[in-house]
């Protein structure tokens, strides 16, 4: 891993950081792994715009990865470790013994030619190994967490994230997730060992406007710029700033406003992130 700058040809390039992706070993995905992605620019099906500051951007492929691990008992070899234009993280081909194909996201200290399996026993502790979080050790890191059995990993898939399992009592697993909210998981959910590679991410200056736009991401207009009819921050004589709370578009709070509702879950959550 490893963070590059660029000599300062122009005024956008004095800021800008990228990666050296010197840890990729392949520049072209598997093909049988591979689909297209289409993209709604924010609009919904009836074509008017439900989420605002989405559109254009380069064209993707979607790499179809394995976050179930349910190949219970194959060996698999690490063929290759891509990039992938949908996540921040790596991901990495896995060839198993049968022959078949899989992609996973790649954790930290995965290399070529390393051997990784998904089981319902107990095996190594090593970086790629999968197993339900009953045979996990307390202390381990690790991503790609089911919050049902058998559901597919949703939890820590951003690169550079890792949970880490702090105790066990009864049927769950207590587990402190990277916004350091400590919760509640079925010892029956699966998980990956290790934490997410490409840790430099979060170092990256983008450096131009034009970068995000590459990404689909559209320019961000302060509510207190606009005129009162687009916006409640909007309209006053000179400067304003408001003259209220921050809220949205529609006037809903933004800032310390709870939004959570899933009652349900409620007890499933020991401590709240830190602030």
């Amino acid at each position: 891993m490893g963070i590059k700058t660029y000599k300062p040809k122009t005024s956008s390039l004095r800021q800008k950081t990228g990666l050296t992706f010197k840890e990729l070993t392949t520049r072209k995905p598997h093909k049988p792994l591979v689909k297209s992605l289409s993209k709604s620019g924010g609009r919904n099906s009836r074509g008017h715009i439900s989420i605002r500051r989405r559109g254009g951007g380069h064209k993707r492929l979607y790499r179809v990865i394995d976050f179930k691990r349910d190949k219970i008992g194959v060996p698999g070899v690490v063929d290759t470790i891509e990039y992938d234009p949908n996540r921040s993280a790596f991901i990495s081909l896995i060839k198993y013994k049968d022959g078949e194909k899989r992609y996973i996201l790649a954790p930290l200290d995965l290399k070529v030619g390393q051997t990784v399996i998904s089981e319902d026993k107990q095996v190594d502790i090593s970086p790629g190994n999968a197993m339900p979080l009953r045979l996990i050790p307390l202390g381990t890191v690790i991503h790609n967490i089911e919050l049902r059995k058998d559901k597919g990993g949703q939890l820590a898939r951003s690169a550079g994230t890792g949970a880490q399992v702090l105790a066990k009592e009864g049927k769950y697993a207590q587990i402190r997730m990277p916004s350091t909210e400590i919760r509640k998981i079925h010892l029956d959910c699966r998980a990956t060992v290790g934490q997410i590679g490409n840790l430099d991410y979060q170092n990256i200056s983008i450096g131009k406007a034009g970068r995000n736009r590459w990404k689909g991401k559209r320019p961000s207009v302060r509510g207190t710029a606009m005129n009162p009819v687009d916006h409640p921050h909007g309209g006053g004589e000179g400067k304003a700033k408001g003259g209220r709370n921050p809220v949205t578009p529609s006037g809903k709070p933004t800032k310390g406003y709870k939004t959570r509702r899933n009652k349900r879950t409620q007890s499933n959550i020991i401590r709240r992130r830190s602030t």
